[in-house]
């Protein structure tokens, strides 16, 4: 899968006597060293972050001090303050109202829960948009599972997006995948990560660079129940059913390209491979 990725460049210019009226938090001790090499990647955006820091409500302290400290570079200098809330207010409200999200514990929930990307695709601001169309489809659901199921049975017809290779890039957004209605493997689990995420449920990228065949790569989708991982996709079978399981149980340990990888929002020291 080729990187390609464009960036927009908005900018929130806050007056300076704004700052000299509220008092500067101290950075939460684990988080300290990394926003303080964040906000100096940010380079103009400095003084917005540092001010959004300030000034978010303290319930969401840590979840904007977790979403800055580990922000790609691109994005601390591009994303929009307004954007960035967008984000930390949708995924407190439903941590508040689905029980499933609720009972999270804070790493699950800021890693995968709370992230507005799943790679490199450009960020469209999809949290509320996907909330509205997901939401009333699990809000009578008894558990994580059956909510799973129904995002699942109904992303196709929600969406309208379907498998094909005349996308227009690889790593194609939410968005633009729902305007051109097509996406291949990549694209169609971004949107099913974001559908997940957008009502709560715990979710990550999945996926090989090369099967051992050698006869391409593939995405997929996991999801948080009850402690552990599960797979699925866009089209789906059940959860840990799908038609690659015997690929997948073929991925060579002694080299990278054959790997199954997950994706993580807060670094790791092993990258998912893009090919």
């Amino acid at each position: 899968m080729k990187k390609l990725s464009r960036l927009v460049f908005v900018f929130t210019i806050i007056p300076f006597f704004v700052f000299s009226q509220i008092k500067n938090r101290a950075f939460l001790s684990k988080y300290d060293t990394l926003l303080k090499k964040a906000l100096l990647q940010s380079g103009e955006r400095k003084d917005s972050l540092c001010y959004f820091l300030n000034t978010v409500p303290k319930e969401h302290y840590e979840a904007a001090s977790f979403l800055i400290a580990y922000m790609p570079e691109r994005d601390l200098k591009t994303l929009s303050i307004p954007y960035i809330k967008d984000q930390i207010d949708g995924a407190y409200k439903v941590k508040k109202e689905f029980p499933w999200c609720s009972k999270l514990p804070d790493s699950i929930f800021f890693n995968e829960v709370l992230p507005y990307y799943c790679f490199d695709e450009e960020r469209d601001n999809w949290r509320n948009d996907f909330y509205l169309k997901f939401s009333p489809l699990v809000k009578n659901t008894k558990d994580v599972r059956q909510a799973i199921k129904a995002v699942n049975a109904n992303i196709r017809e929600l969406l309208s997006v379907e498998y094909n290779t005349k996308r227009s890039i690889v790593n194609i957004s939410p968005f633009q995948s729902i305007k051109e209605k097509m996406a291949t493997c990549t694209g169609l689990s971004f949107l099913l990560v974001d559908a997940f995420r957008s009502v709560g449920i715990p979710a990550r990228m999945a996926g090989t660079p090369m099967w051992t065949n050698m006869k391409g790569n593939h995405s997929w989708v996991e999801v948080w129940v009850d402690g552990q991982w599960y797979f699925t996709e866009y089209y789906p079978e059940d959860l840990n059913k799908a038609w690659f399981l015997a690929d997948a149980g073929r991925a060579d340990i002694s080299n990278p390209r054959h790997w199954i990888y997950a994706s993580s929002y807060k670094p790791k020291e092993t990258y998912f491979r893009l090919e």
